[in-house]
């Protein structure tokens, strides 16, 4: 990696002088230096971080509790989102507790410590101390994963770590000033939704909040939009920039999910879905416009393909 990019791996399995020695390389975010005494002798931490000029994103989940003692920091803003688990942030004598489904930013200056429960999945986004305008008021903020812009960050930090290796010079300094306006975002509870840097962020966030909601049959293009604070207008010119629009991308994950199921019954040799149950599972108007789309994507029927899967995984058990 370059000067203006890093990636590494972290894994405190076993904690030695080179533990840290390619984070400090590649990353430069300030860790509290973990050891056998605060994490424990069977703890662990694992993560992934990407770094985009003086942006950083890094992933961790932990299989048991770990402990941190004087974390140092320079005055990098943090985001912390907490998707399972619990992280509980000590500032001095005050604990802040933040469990899943929540985050906190703040500055890493006056933070002396922190304690993660076991199993816990969260997300950490540092931005250098210059890159935003300090915090007024409270020493940190707090607020719901769920939230538009929060899910707009999530969604370029994921695109983030996908990239990080591919993206040209132009094209990290604008996942770079990508990110600073989403976490701006996030500090202020708004994204200006006409902003051209974050429409990837904004079809990226989309497309999972739809993954997640593709049996509900209220899902739309307008419901997306309502989800994530834009207008359809906004939505509709972000998923342009991929390629697929909106419905387009709906009616494909939707024959994605009927053709996982069929595969999975045909390979187990158990009798396949109805189509009709099929096709009212995945809100198609009805079993011809179904089968008409899955043959169109796949060039056979559904009933066709379940056949052939079949025949081609002979001899498993019948459930």
């Amino acid at each position: 990696m370059s000067a203006s990019r890093g990636t590494v791996r972290l894994d405190t399995e076993r904690i030695d002088d080179g533990t840290f020695g390619d984070w400090d390389r590649q990353i430069g975010l300030p860790l509290p230096r973990f050891t056998q005494d605060t994490t424990g002798a069977s703890s662990r931490l694992r993560g992934v971080a990407s770094r985009a000029r003086d942006v950083a994103v890094m992933d961790f989940h932990t299989t048991t509790r770990v402990r941190a003692g004087g974390v140092p920091g320079r005055g990098e803003l943090r985001l912390h989102v907490v998707q399972r688990g619990a992280w509980t942030f000590r500032y001095g004598r005050d604990a802040v507790p933040v469990p899943a489904g929540r985050f906190l930013l703040g500055r890493s200056t006056g933070m002396t410590g922190f304690d993660v429960g076991p199993r816990t999945t969260a997300r950490t986004v540092g931005l250098s101390p210059g890159a935003l305008a300090p915090l007024t008021g409270d020493p940190f903020i707090r607020g719901a994963a769920g939230a538009p812009e929060v899910r707009l960050l999530l969604a370029h930090a994921s695109m983030l770590h996908e990239t990080i290796g591919e993206l040209t010079e132009a094209g990290l300094g604008a996942a770079r000033d990508a990110m600073v306006e989403l976490v701006r975002g996030v500090l202020h509870g708004y994204v200006d939704e006409a902003e051209p840097r974050l429409a990837h962020a904004l079809a990226r966030a989309a497309r999972d909040l739809a993954d997640t909601r593709l049996t509900d049959p209220e899902l739309t293009p307008a419901t997306l939009a309502r989800a994530l604070h834009v207008s359809v207008r906004t939505l509709h010119r972000a998923f342009a920039g991929t390629g697929e629009p909106v419905t387009a991308y709906l009616r494909r994950r939707r024959l994605e999910e009927a053709h996982a199921a069929l595969t999975a019954a045909a390979l187990v040799s158990a009798a396949p879905p109805a189509v009709s149950a099929l096709a009212a599972r995945w809100h198609f108007a009805d079993s011809s416009h179904f089968i008409r789309a899955f043959r169109r994507h796949y060039g056979l029927t559904p009933a066709r393909y379940a056949r052939e899967v079949a025949r081609r995984a002979p001899g498993e058990p019948r459930t």
